[in-house]
């Protein structure tokens, strides 16, 4: 996620815990709903008309989520992205420590960038935590974007805290916003 004439905006260096001697990272969160992204994931993948069989992941963070969907399904060749040079070697570090030869080493992707550093058409794509910590330049690029490198009638994946007629589902979810939009005003509830 990059802000339109500003440094790279990361969230992989907050609430993180290392994992062991090495660059490997997680945030709880992720622990937490790993499993149920990838049953809804799974159910959507069975559900496109032939084979998933190459995921571009957008937003990466950590890696905890790419190790945990890859080690589901080896059939699926992940390629996970992030704008975080710590995010890229906590990714690689899961995918070298979990042993996941479908995962793609981590790509370094501006999501507001013209043109994206990877090679499609991709059948899916997963973006999960990022357009409501970003700026709406950034919800935009992602749809841009993915129009671009998915082939025709391939899903684009998007999971966050989401509000469904001005309710959040969740108290914790409106206070997050309310703490975003202290730190940027672009931010807002989506």
């Amino acid at each position: 996620v990059r802000r339109p004439g500003a440094s790279t905006m990361s969230f992989c260096g907050t609430s993180l815990r290392s994992i062991g001697a090495g660059k490997k990272r997680t945030v709880g969160a992720a622990e937490r709903n790993r499993e149920p992204i990838w049953s809804a994931l799974a159910d959507v993948f069975a559900s496109v008309p032939g084979a998933v069989g190459r995921v571009l992941e957008i937003a990466s963070g950590t890696g905890t989520h790419v190790a945990h969907f890859a080690a589901q399904n080896p059939d699926i060749q992940w390629f996970p992205t992030d704008p975080d040079s710590s995010c890229l070697e906590s990714i690689q570090a899961w995918t070298e420590e979990e042993h996941l030869p479908n995962v793609a080493a981590p790509t370094m992707l501006d999501v507001t960038a013209d043109d994206w550093p990877v090679e499609g058409p991709f059948d899916a794509a997963f973006c999960a935590n990022m357009i409501h910590i970003a700026p709406w330049e950034c919800c935009e690029g992602l749809f841009r974007g993915c129009s671009k490198v998915l082939r025709a009638g391939a899903p684009l994946c998007i999971y966050g805290p989401f509000c469904e007629n001005g309710v959040y589902s969740a108290p914790s979810n409106a206070a997050f916003n309310d703490m975003l939009r202290e730190r940027d005003s672009r931010h807002f509830r989506r």
